[in-house]
């Protein structure tokens, strides 16, 4: 063997030696846990994968499945409250967090459609006072807000909303003005609850009342919906709101204000609604398709949920789990755990 020959193979030898090295500090670094939930043997039914859920460190888990051709099925595993041993109820009310963010972009688009807003006026045109306390608030439309291109900060990001909870003497717009945009408006993407929150206040703006309002008459009365609600402050009864645990804590959440509302089959009627064209007109449904997204996944402390419509088996899948962590973690397995659900859909139909 000559020297010019040697090199090149010790030179791919010592990369085989650092790849090799590297894949076993970053396993060594992986959560096992999600590794496990990975790698178990896939069981063979929903109701089987909902109870080896509840292994990962959840305390209640409820998975509604609306397969096209079927009555909707519920599972349900651990604890609508721990304290109290109710077990987990599929009719419980949830925290959906920002999945109510569809709901925004079907009004956003109704309003659109029927020319009572336009996806091309900016923040300033809506919001004058706003055009020094938010970077480039001339330049930024509302189809940005909605795609999250606008370069607002996410008010969530700063510490201070945390530092201040539940900031009921707050408005938390607050937390994102006056600072420095995250990006010029439109070249880039980044995830802010900013958006929403206007969003939210020119639907007010443009219809003359509350958010709900709207919702109520364009998304939850057309599909019969009764149980979605705006706030705690609607909810007859406290008790029929699941319980929202954080690791390491022992306080419920259940208390705590934090938005929508809604039961598993309410979220699924709306989702399936939205992704068949029930809810929106052929033109609305070009518009809504040009500006978001259609399945969604929602976080609070105390509350993570996913809804999804999977085209392939015509099935939609809507999970909620009581159980959230600062590392995200909860979250990483609310994702695989939703994931093999749908595996377990699609096995059952030979796909």
């Amino acid at each position: 063997m000559n020297k010019t020959t040697a090199k090149p193979r010790l030179g791919k030898q010592i990369f085989r030696v650092v790849l090799l090295v590297g894949t076993l500090i970053s396993l060594w670094f992986v959560p096992w846990i999600l590794v496990k939930a990975w790698l178990l043997p896939l069981p063979d039914t929903v109701q089987e994968q909902v109870d080896q859920t509840l292994s990962y460190g959840f305390d209640g888990i409820i998975v509604y499945v609306d397969e096209a051709g079927k009555p909707p099925a519920f599972y349900t595993a651990g604890y609508h409250n721990k304290e109290e041993k109710i077990p987990a109820k599929p009719d419980a009310l949830f925290k959906i967090a920002s999945i109510s963010k569809l709901y925004v972009a079907v009004s956003i688009t109704k309003l659109a459609n029927a020319n009572r807003l336009s996806l091309d006026k900016t923040v300033a045109d809506y919001f004058p006072e706003l055009v020094r306390r938010i970077e480039y608030a001339k330049d930024i439309t509302l189809r940005m807000m909605v795609q999250h291109r606008s370069g607002i900060p996410n008010f969530t990001d700063n510490p201070e909303f945390w530092a201040n909870q539940p900031n009921t003497n707050i408005d938390v717009l607050n937390y994102a003005l006056d600072l420095p945009a995250n990006f010029k408006p439109n070249t880039d993407y980044g995830y802010s609850n900013t958006n929403y929150l206007l969003l939210s206040r020119i639907i007010e703006q443009v219809t003359g009342g509350p958010r709900q309002d709207y919702f109520k008459s364009e998304i939850l009365t057309p599909l019969g919906l009764k149980n979605t609600f705006a706030s705690l402050d609607e909810v007859k009864n406290i008790d029929d709101v699941m319980s929202g645990y954080y690791v390491g804590y022992n306080d419920d959440f259940k208390t705590v204000e934090q938005g929508m509302i809604a039961t598993a089959q309410d979220v699924g009627v709306f989702l399936r609604a939205l992704n068949d064209g029930t809810l929106l007109n052929e033109k609305e449904m070009e518009v809504y398709a040009s500006i978001y997204e259609f399945n969604h996944g929602g976080l609070v402390p105390g509350y993570q949920s996913m809804a999804e419509y999977h085209k392939d088996i015509d099935a939609v899948v809507i999970q909620f789990m009581n159980t959230t962590d600062f590392e995200g973690y909860q979250w990483n397995l609310l994702q695989i755990t939703h994931s093999r659900v749908v595996k377990i859909l699609r096995k059952a139909k030979g796909l």
